[in-house]
């Protein structure tokens, strides 16, 4: 029986459809992403899922005695609690297992004949064991390791918290809870790397059954076999991780659009041949262009599939030759007494794409800060290359006067003109009514993406990043992605996102207890190296050539039949082609009326009948093939023709 269910559901926001006809089974112990554009309705399914939301149609049911778990359910806790105290919580009925075997004890002391009292203290002892109660110290240090909880969190008042922080200690109460279902919107926020990846591993060997709401690529690829995607009111599935996904809804758009293209193209040559036929005016073919009209006027053209644009531009000074774009020597930072920064040294050269990686708190933001001359560090220099031009991407874009539209925007911040405007937005997909759209009215990943569609057209040359991607859904992670592919200098980005750091970072610095660990290479080789503890010292690097996205399977690896080739000798060929064709066409069609006329005489002959009515789909079998020779060489006339 499946953990989750949901049939024919159906959900509107007042006149507006969210979700039509949806229908899917988890099984137990499988790991589904749910994926989607903001709005598609993926936290509304969950919603509703947990009995948070009505719906309007369709059933939607949990597997019998399954219990779920949801990371944004967060309860009312006694203002006093502890964090300690939260995290207790999972084990409240290990608590009064224990608690009952103390009562039992004592009364066992008193009645040590009570040969009851002893097999009741047995069934108890058993039921903790099952439960995890023995080991609850363990659990909880090692969940609160995993996640980063650290001593001092677990000591404070919860409700003094932030909301990322609670967020996080509810997710640890739920895994130590040990729930048979697992539903989990947004997961990895306020986690960092480290975090996530622990999380990943857990849910991999979690043996239960989860659902995930996440944009994060690599953590779906970690801990997912299976993908729903919401669109347009409906879903598809997807047998696999996220980069199975990512190759296969482009192979099936593909297909989408070929499909879409045949049935276009099938209906034309209709039209084309029933208006042939019409023009040569005999009656046989007026009769036959009747049916083929009756045959268009059944068909139906699925509608063209969707494709999301591509970012056809390059950005950034294309000329900049100089070979150090940063020399950073000896930086030191404290805070209150803390040293948050030691000793910070390292060089980047032209066009390398550099990742500043770290743990939260580590330094990763202080040491930005620095760089881009907003804090001054307590010791050591920075020397900035000859002619750099910077820019700055933060994690949050502010625009001076969020109530223009973008055209305005654009004119007023780059004294361009509405032409010049309306294209550089049109380059980076904001096209049509959007273009009129005020800045206030977009969403944190379309800031983005307005901010670098302005830094598009100045002669900058090195690009800083503040965890560009974060809070943003696929769609808009990938727009952010095509642009920063587009720029043609030096990066240096912090972020969370591991897919995007694998994507571009070339070389990490990672920041760890106030000091830097320098590594060229990707991602996926510094994590082996890290895994191993064999992290060398940065050896002196070559300019970095521009990288390239690794190659993925692509459609068009599938070898493609040959072409059909064409027919020679021109048109005067093909219309004594055609003519003949009439010809055996009138032969067959007289043929058939008169095995039509002999059957009716022979009625009474059942033998000499059946012979007829053999003779008779023989002639007519001829008669529909040449029908179909005669549309195709009367189809390619035409195209010649034209």
């Amino acid at each position: 029986m499946a953990d989750i269910s949901v049939q024919n559901l159906t959900k509107y926001y007042g006149d507006r459809l969210i979700l039509q006809d949806i229908s899917f089974d988890i099984q137990p112990g499988e790991k589904v992403a749910i994926l989607g554009a903001n709005g598609a309705g993926k936290t509304t399914l969950l919603n509703i899922l947990t009995g948070r939301l009505p719906y309007d149609g369709g059933h939607v049911s949990l597997g019998a005695g399954k219990n779920a778990g949801v990371i944004d359910q967060m309860p009312d806790f006694p203002p006093e609690s502890t964090v300690e105290d939260v995290l207790r919580l999972a084990f409240r009925e290990s608590d009064e297992v224990a608690a009952a075997m103390d009562a039992l004890t004592d009364e066992m002391a008193r009645k040590p004949e009570d040969a009851s009292l002893l097999k009741r203290y047995a069934q108890l002892e058993t039921r903790l064991e099952l439960l995890g109660g023995y080991n609850r110290d363990f659990e909880i240090d090692r969940v609160c390791n995993g996640l980063e909880i650290p001593a001092a969190m677990r000591a404070q008042p919860f409700a003094l918290l932030s909301g990322g922080e609670k967020t996080r200690i509810n997710l640890a109460r739920i895994i130590l809870e040990q729930t048979d279902i697992l539903l989990l919107d947004e997961p990895t926020n306020h986690l960092d790397m480290d975090a996530v990846d622990w999380l990943g591993s857990y849910l991999e060997s979690y043996r239960g059954t989860v659902m995930i709401i996440s944009h994060d690529r690599w953590f779906i690829d970690q801990c997912c076999d299976r993908v729903i995607e919401i669109h347009d009111c409906t879903c598809e599935f997807y047998n696999g991780n996220y980069s199975y996904y990512a190759v296969e809804r482009e192979r099936r758009r593909e297909e989408q659009l070929k499909h879409h293209e045949h049935e276009l193209a099938e209906k034309k040559r209709l039209e084309a041949v029933a208006r042939i036929m019409h023009e040569h005016g005999t009656e046989h073919l007026a009769k036959r262009a009747a049916s083929i009209e009756k045959r268009i006027a059944r068909m139906t053209v699925t509608d063209r599939p969707k494709k999301d644009k591509k970012l056809t531009v390059t950005f950034g000074d294309p000329n900049y030759e100089t070979e150090e774009v940063l020399k950073v020597r000896d930086i030191t930072k404290s805070y209150e007494g803390r040293e948050i920064l030691h000793g910070i040294s390292f060089n980047i050269r032209n066009r390398e794409k550099v990742a500043l990686l770290g743990a939260n708190g580590a330094g990763k933001t202080t040491l930005l800060r620095i760089l881009l001359g907003e804090e001054t560090p307590d010791e050591g220099t920075i020397r900035k290359g000859v002619g750099l031009k910077p820019a700055y991407l933060p994690q949050q874009v502010h625009f001076a006067n969020p109530h223009r539209n973008l055209i305005d925007t654009l004119i007023y911040d780059k004294n361009v003109s509405m032409q010049v405007a309306r294209n550089r937005l049109g380059s980076f997909q904001f096209t049509g009514e959007t273009q009129m759209k005020t800045v206030d009215m977009l969403s944190g990943g379309e800031k983005s993406r307005l901010r670098l569609c302005e830094l598009m057209y100045d002669p900058l040359n090195f690009l800083i990043l503040d965890e560009p991607t974060n809070h943003l859904d696929l769609a808009s992670r990938e727009w952010i992605e095509e642009a920063v592919e587009a720029f043609d200098g030096t990066l240096l980005f912090v972020s969370h996102d591991r897919y995007f750091v694998e994507r571009f970072a070339t070389r990490v610095l990672y920041l760890e207890n106030g000091r830097l660990t320098d590594f060229i290479g990707s991602y996926s080789d510094f994590l082996k190296f890290r895994e191993r503890g064999e992290l060398p010292e940065a050896p002196a690097s070559p300019p970095a050539p521009r990288r390239k996205k690794p190659d993925a399977p692509t459609l068009d690896d599938v070898p493609r039949p040959p072409e059909k080739p064409k027919r020679t000798g021109g048109t005067k060929n093909l219309q004594k082609q055609l003519s003949a064709l009439e010809r055996e066409i009138s032969q067959l069609e007289l043929q058939s009326a008169e095995l039509e006329q002999q059957m009716i005489d022979a009625s009474s002959d059942s033998a000499r009948l059946l012979e007829l009515m053999t003779k008779k789909e023989q002639c007519d079998e001829s008669l529909a093939a040449k029908m179909d020779e005669w549309e195709a060489v009367a189809a390619e006339l035409e195209e010649l023709q034209q």
